[in-house]
């Protein structure tokens, strides 16, 4: 799911196709998203199974812009055959997830967490000890110390993404997920040095980095197969289309809930976005966009610092299997 994640340039959105467009080559093997400001969901140009999807605004696989990666859901693979108009098949809505219940620990009050869930609808799952959890596993690689044991939080099973930015104005420095649910342990462990170390887009981070780093998890929950393209709402729902290019392959792009609040886009941006993002190079009309098929999700996002992780640490070190020294705390700069 690519999506404008952090500093990002705001897109500029044209029905015609972009001069020099960058974005129609093939399917690459991760793809990016994007989160807060600007980050925006992964674009998931998938055009065979194992590609990842960044929900941030870019393929993981390679090319320009900023997002977050995910792998895609199974059946996503390039499709062949020429362009076909008509309405997206089994567009009835229906739930393609169910979200496990979890009780969520307490974050700190100078974290930031979001859900785009109902109010009160359940307690939220993701937590802040997550982030800090990530910020272990990271640390850990960086300057060569033992992974850390495995954590305290749910184990339950969850589409996920993990965001890194950095900087006072919290540029994107990385964000990769997956839309198939994997346990939290293992999934979280994976997609943090993935999104750290092989965003296509970035250079793989670096101890100096660690300071100015800020850590988001998001758990997707609430999968709807709908039949309307405009059928979810702006700032609550993240969106994932699948549409058939003008070369005949199926293509898929993500955006996570905050991307089109954060860029100030209504459905049509979003949408015409969201193609250009995976691909699409044609003149995009009305009549193509009722092809489209698209599936509304809610998530849970939990964000925390660098210095907000030490300051955790420094109140529950050792309790979650961190046997290194805590890292020297250095202000931002």
């Amino acid at each position: 799911m690519a999506a404008g994640c952090c500093g990002v340039k705001k897109q500029k959105l044209s029905s015609s196709p972009p001069s020099g467009s960058g974005g129609g080559g093939g399917a690459s093997s991760s793809s990016h998203c994007s989160g807060e400001s600007q980050c925006r969901a992964g674009e998931l140009g998938l055009g065979g199974a194992g590609t990842r999807l960044n929900g941030l605004g870019g393929l993981a696989g390679g090319g320009s812009g900023s997002g977050c990666t995910l792998s895609p859901p199974q059946g996503c693979g390039g499709g062949g055959g020429g362009i076909s108009l008509s309405p997206p098949p089994s567009c009835g809505v229906g739930t393609l997830l169910s979200t496990p219940a979890a009780a969520t620990s307490s974050s700190p009050s100078s974290s930031s967490a979001a859900s785009s869930s109902s109010p009160g609808s359940r307690k939220m799952v993701v937590s802040a000890e997550m982030c800090c959890f990530c910020f272990d596993v990271l640390y850990c690689h960086l300057y060569g110390y033992q992974q850390p044991r495995t954590p305290r939080f749910t184990n339950e099973p969850y589409p996920l993404f993990v965001t890194w930015k950095i900087g006072r104005d919290k540029r994107l420095r990385g964000c990769i997920g997956t839309f198939s649910a994997m346990n939290l342990h293992s999934g979280l462990r994976e997609y943090t040095l993935t999104s750290a170390l092989k965003d296509s887009r970035f250079p793989p981070m670096t101890r100096d980095e660690l300071p100015r780093l800020f850590c988001s998890v998001s758990l997707l929950t609430n999968f709807e197969d709908v039949c309307d393209y405009l059928d979810w709402e702006v700032g609550v729902h993240g969106i994932r289309i699948e549409f058939i290019n003008e070369k005949g392959s199926k293509r898929t792009a993500t955006y996570l809930p905050e991307v089109a609040k954060e860029q100030g886009w209504d459905h049509i941006q979003t949408i015409d976005s969201l193609l250009r993002k995976g691909g699409y190079k044609a003149p995009i009309t009305n009549e193509f966009r009722k092809t489209i098929k698209l599936t509304r999700y809610r998530s849970e996002k939990m964000t925390l610092s660098y210095a907000e992780y030490l300051a955790h640490r420094q109140h529950h070190h050792f309790q979650n299997g961190i046997g290194h020294p805590l890292p020297p705390y250095n202000h931002y700069s």
